[in-house]
């Protein structure tokens, strides 16, 4: 295996407070906007995101959840595997807010476009937005694309993009592990 770090120490950090910026930019004091980050992983990145708004926004209410999109997966059936569900807590409305949807690694679309159908039991958005930390913008099985993007990453369908997070890994850290020839 031959491992190329991406993004790690203090880079990772300003690349949260960037994308936190560019939201900012969009969503002026978040008022109307809520954040939904996708289980497993995207929700250390919405709750990392939710952390530092709320530094940048003091007194500012951000409203952040987390969705379980297992059972709205178009493939959840096709797998051999025993499938293990995680949680969705989502303790507001979003009827008429603007949703920004936040996924650690967009790669294939399916993910989110579970987490579109998902979220449409707490109500239909006004407007939804994706943020993800990393875009894997080749293999793409939807016409899926982010708003917010921390960094692409040309890859193929034999590499893998492996975040690791401070509070599960030890580390903040982005990695592409490819297999060696």
């Amino acid at each position: 295996m031959q491992n190329l770090t991406l993004l790690d120490g203090p880079k990772f950090q300003i690349t949260i407070q960037r994308l936190c910026r560019q939201l900012i930019e969009n969503h002026d004091d978040f008022s109307n906007t809520v954040l939904i980050g996708t289980q497993p992983r995207g929700i250390y990145l919405a709750r990392r995101v939710a952390e530092e708004l709320r530094k940048i926004l003091p007194g500012k209410t951000i409203l952040q959840g987390d969705m379980d999109v297992t059972f709205y997966r178009d493939d959840f059936r096709r797998g051999e595997r025993q499938l293990v569900p995680n949680q969705t807590r989502i303790d507001f409305i979003i009827e008429g807010k603007k949703v920004i949807l936040v996924d650690d690694v967009l790669w294939t679309g399916r993910t989110i476009r579970a987490a579109m159908d998902g979220m449409l039991y707490f109500g239909r958005p006004e407007k939804v937005e994706l943020l993800v930390l990393v875009d894997r913008r080749y293999s793409r099985h939807l016409p899926i694309g982010a708003d917010y993007t921390g960094i692409e990453v040309d890859s193929i369908a034999s590499q893998k993009v492996v975040v690791s997070w401070k509070e599960t890994d030890g580390e903040d850290k982005i990695v592409l592990v490819s297999e060696a020839k």
